[in-house]
């Protein structure tokens, strides 16, 4: 892992060599604003893809319904398991233009590894 930071820093500038951008997206991986615009401007988040790795991002579909989110936030959490070596920052995802409250999100990731790294706004719910 990279030199460890205690929450995801805001705003993200650069990526530390090994660490993932983690943010929002719609099914149809359209990165048209936000973390998802970000992402694809600055860390390679590849059109068209709207859920998994992409580039030096992990995307999570936020736009498809709450039962597909907790899916997809799942489905992440067993990736970065699996990827040990790296370090994920997770942004403040489905918390922006999907509308669902932060109390709500964050506890999604209740049971996040080590080399998962959550906003602040997260961490204090």
């Amino acid at each position: 892992m990279t030199d460890e930071v205690a929450n995801t820093p805001e705003p993200i500038e650069e990526l530390p060599e090994n660490t993932i951008f983690v943010f929002g997206a719609n099914k149809a991986g359209f990165h048209g604003g936000g973390a998802a615009r970000f992402a694809h401007q600055h860390f390679g988040a590849e059109w068209g893809v709207g859920d998994g790795p992409t580039g030096r991002c992990y995307a999570i579909d936020t736009m498809s319904g709450w039962d597909e989110m907790r899916d997809a936030v799942g489905r992440f959490l067993t990736y970065a398991r699996q990827h040990q070596e790296l370090t994920f920052w997770v942004t403040r995802l489905g918390t922006g233009i999907a509308g669902y409250p932060v109390t709500e999100v964050s506890s999604l990731f209740a049971r996040h590894s080590g080399n998962v790294v959550l906003p602040t706004s997260f961490e204090s719910h």
